[in-house]
């Protein structure tokens, strides 16, 4: 599906289920960023020139096209280099409204950044860290797990739209509704789950979501909205000069200009998909996928969500994940191994690293199926040469 709108699949002969850790780009994101930077619009914001006109109204577009994404105010879009250094920035602008004895409620689910700018937050503020547990088997998180964390002393809850790593997907509006029900501000990372479904943040009623565009088919950039109150209230740490209101006050020196071309391409094409199509697509894949992991012999899956992405989380009994992306690249097949900054989650399925593949809607059957084959030759391969036998 969409297929030919990816010119890294085709041109490299690469299987690439290597999504989750970074998305295929679109073929409409290079060539408005070539035309900008051989353009003659390159300059910086707020000037008089032709040139600084043109680029106050690139970024005035950028922040637009996110808003219509994600159907939220566009006065709430920041850019940043990358969404863990805006969750930092998001967590440096609110450590100083808690109080000591305050709460943060974090999840097992979410990657580490957004936990570990809440744990330092909190250590400012000699507040506490609660932390939403996960079921030990399926990795599901319940509404039940974040409620049951909630106090009359929460004052933020950070949890993710999908995890990473097995993409197990919570009931965010029951979730964000508990965190207001106590008065909390609900950060949404949804870096995972956009690539795969559409965010309506007007219905959804997050006051924070952050997101990475090499994620969703774009190039390297971190977006984060906020709810106008917060973007009215909070002091960002910033240089004294720099604008005191609106999303300038987050974006800390000048942006990559010119890779707002490619946010807006990259938008632009989100808004156009069928996602009905996409999410068929990948149904249909995931389901080869899972049969597929489930039937090798030595192949374990971690965790078995009922919601979640087209991802797949694994291990290959007494190889290491390593050896095994290794020996998968060799038939070029992408994925990706480690622990993908999903701390707290690993700790519960009780491992330091691990293997993971997930599709996308630009994926195929023939994409899956060659995954399967290598997988099961690189495990018959690699336990021969760990056990020393011919024998299984």
């Amino acid at each position: 599906m969409n297929r030919d709108r990816f010119p890294g699949i085709a041109s490299a002969g690469w299987v690439r289920l290597d999504g989750p850790a970074g998305s295929q780009v679109v073929d409409s994101v290079p060539g408005a960023i070539h035309d900008y930077l051989a353009g003659a619009d390159i300059a910086n914001l707020h000037g008089f020139s032709a040139a600084s006109i043109a680029t106050d109204r690139l970024l005035d577009d950028a922040r637009s096209s996110i808003g219509s994404m994600l159907n939220a105010e566009r006065e709430g879009v920041v850019f940043g280099s990358s969404m863990t250094v805006l969750a930092a920035h998001l967590a440096d602008a609110l450590a100083p409204t808690l109080n000591p004895g305050d709460e943060i409620v974090c999840t097992q689910l979410d990657h580490d950044a957004n936990v570990s700018p809440w744990l330092r937050a909190a250590a400012k503020a000699g507040a506490t860290v609660r932390f939403a547990e996960v079921d030990p088997v399926s990795l599901e998180l319940s509404v039940e797990a974040v409620a049951d964390q909630l106090s009359s002393r929460t004052r933020i809850v950070a949890l993710t739209a999908a995890s990473n790593v097995v993409g197990s997907k919570p009931d965010l509006p029951a979730i964000i509704q508990e965190a207001h029900r106590v008065g909390a501000v609900a950060v949404l990372d949804a870096v995972h789950s956009i690539p795969h479904e559409p965010l309506d943040v007007g219905s959804l009623d997050a006051d924070v979501v952050l997101a990475s565009a090499y994620k969703w088919f774009g190039p390297h950039l971190g977006v984060m909205w906020l709810r106008d109150e917060l973007i009215g209230q909070l002091s960002p740490p910033k240089v004294r000069p720099a604008p005191t209101v609106g999303p300038e006050a987050w974006e800390r020196g000048a942006l990559p200009f010119e890779l707002l071309p490619g946010v807006i391409g990259a938008a632009d094409y989100m808004q156009s998909l069928d996602w009905v199509a996409a999410a068929e697509h990948e149904a249909e894949l995931m389901q080869i996928l899972i049969k597929g992991v489930d039937s090798i012999e030595g192949v374990s899956r971690i965790g078995q969500p009922l919601r979640g992405t087209a991802t797949v989380a694994f291990t290959v009994h007494g190889v290491t994940p390593e050896d095994i992306a290794r020996r998968l690249a060799v038939r070029k097949i992408a994925i990706s191994h480690g622990n993908f900054y999903a701390v707290e989650l690993l700790k519960v399925a009780g491992l330091q690293s691990c293997l993971r593949a997930g599709v996308l809607h630009y994926n195929s059957s023939s994409d899956v199926e060659a995954f399967l084959n290598a997988l099961s030759d690189v495990t018959v391969e690699s336990t021969r040469q760990t056990t020393g036998s011919g024998e299984r």
